[in-house]
């Protein structure tokens, strides 16, 4: 017995944990490709992901978090590795009560939970900053691990706190300053700890305006990006003082292919998945 099967007999006894085996990646990433995960739990708790990691380290198999899978380009040959994708309570939104007067609203939402479906949430409750998020096909933890942002907003500007599991299942509790921020990056992105939760700090807004600016934006986003073929999204990040996709245009890449990867004509800065 390897270690990946003494991996899957360890969490196969962790109550309530969905484990697969061979876990087809296509169906976890925005591209629609990947061949099989060797191994892949699916905790819905906090509970059953800080048992999920505590297994996995005692047998020194470093897992991979993967959120909605949509800044993710994986092999046909499939990944060698352990998954661990949250689901269940971790996609959970909830507004959270004002800890004193004149606070900001707050929301909370599990590290699996659609940046959309956040976006969406925060217009319910009329509090505006996160307008940018509507269209980002990201999950919570994705967005905070890449510092996720469009339309001259990003994570930074609203989150206050996250509350990750390092490898050995202990709770850290982190200020959004602590998560060191920057350009698509975050202090997650070394990929060691596993986001839980997150707290969005937000300004109460006007419903119809906050509602206009997403339309506007998911507009813009219909008319800009080839939003009807599978893809990771925008595919660069933005050279300092250029526009990656003006550049691969300029270089005369725009609708270049190889077999089913191709340049989208539309926008260059997005590698499409045509077939």
């Amino acid at each position: 017995m390897d270690r990946f099967e003494r991996l899957a007999s360890a969490l196969r006894r962790i109550p309530g944990l969905e484990v697969r085996e061979n876990e087809p990646m296509k169906r976890h990433t925005t591209f629609r490709i990947g061949g099989p995960a060797r191994l892949m739990a699916l905790p819905r708790t906090e509970e059953e992901a800080r048992e999920t990691l505590q297994a996995a380290w005692a047998l020194e198999i470093p897992p991979f978090f993967l959120g909605n899978g949509s800044n993710l380009l994986v092999a046909d040959r499939g990944y060698e590795g352990f998954v661990v994708k949250p689901a269940g309570a971790l996609e959970e939104i909830r507004a959270l009560p004002p800890e004193r007067p004149g606070e900001k609203g707050r929301l909370e939402a599990g590290g699996a939970a659609l940046l959309s479906r956040l976006s969406k949430a925060a217009l319910d409750q009329g509090l505006t900053g996160l307008e940018f998020a509507q269209g980002i096909p990201g999950s919570v933890g994705g967005g905070v691990t890449m510092n996720a942002g469009a339309y001259g907003g990003e994570t930074a500007q609203v989150l206050l706190q996250v509350t990750a599991l390092e490898r050995d299942g202990t709770q850290r509790l982190l200020s959004g300053a602590d998560c060191g921020l920057s350009y698509r990056h975050s202090r997650f992105s070394e990929g060691d700890l596993l986001i839980c939760r997150a707290v969005f700090a937000l300004p109460e807004g006007n419903r119809e305006e906050i509602a206009g600016r997403m339309a506007d934006f998911a507009q813009r986003r219909r008319e800009k990006q080839p939003l009807e073929y599978p893809s990771a999204g925008s595919t660069f990040k933005r050279p300092e003082g250029y526009f990656a996709g003006k550049l691969i245009q300029d270089a005369g890449l725009k609708g270049f292919c190889i077999g089913g990867a191709c340049v989208s004509e539309k926008h260059s800065g997005f590698v499409i998945n045509t077939g």
